[in-house]
């Protein structure tokens, strides 16, 4: 029975990689000499800080920037409330979203039910695993979840025959 599943996870590498080339290009740039401006990531945890909001808002254009540039959506961070740390210096957390929410899930699995297509969808954990007779109809699937959810960055993985 041909099976696979819809998960919602960024590729950490490149992530990673558009993280040090924002550092460098921060570091770099004539308008944040002399300034504390930086990106730092912990896990699926990234915190912006710099000077004041206006150079807050330049970290985060940047950082948009390079993850565009390296291929990651940019969907897939979510971004806190900027907070002050001291005198005008500020920091905003960002984070980065892994495995598919429950209320997503739901809705993904609503959604395939109402498109009367010859297939299951259980919700497993983060992940949520369509099963069904034929390639094509799980095809159908992957094209209907494509035009349907459009807010969240959805991914298909282990497609078995």
């Amino acid at each position: 029975m041909p099976t696979f599943d819809v998960v919602c996870e960024a590729d950490m590498v490149e992530l990673r990689n558009a993280l040090a080339q924002a550092n460098k290009e921060v570091t770099n740039r004539y308008d944040f000499k002399g300034s504390d401006a930086r990106i730092e990531q912990k896990e699926r945890e990234l915190t912006v800080f710099a000077d004041d909001e206006f150079k807050l808002g330049q970290v985060r254009d940047v950082l948009l920037a390079k993850c565009a540039k390296r291929g990651v959506d940019v969907r897939f961070l979510d971004y806190g409330d900027p907070q002050k740390i001291g005198g005008d210096k500020m920091k905003q957390a960002v984070t980065v979203r892994h495995g598919v929410s429950g209320d997503l899930a739901k809705k993904i699995v609503r959604l395939i039910k109402d498109s009367k297509l010859k297939v299951q969808a259980s919700i497993q954990g983060d992940t949520v695993r369509v099963s069904g007779g034929k390639r094509d109809d799980l095809q159908s699937v992957i094209a209907l979840l494509k035009k349907e959810v459009t807010d969240v960055p959805l991914n298909y993985q282990n497609f078995r025959d």
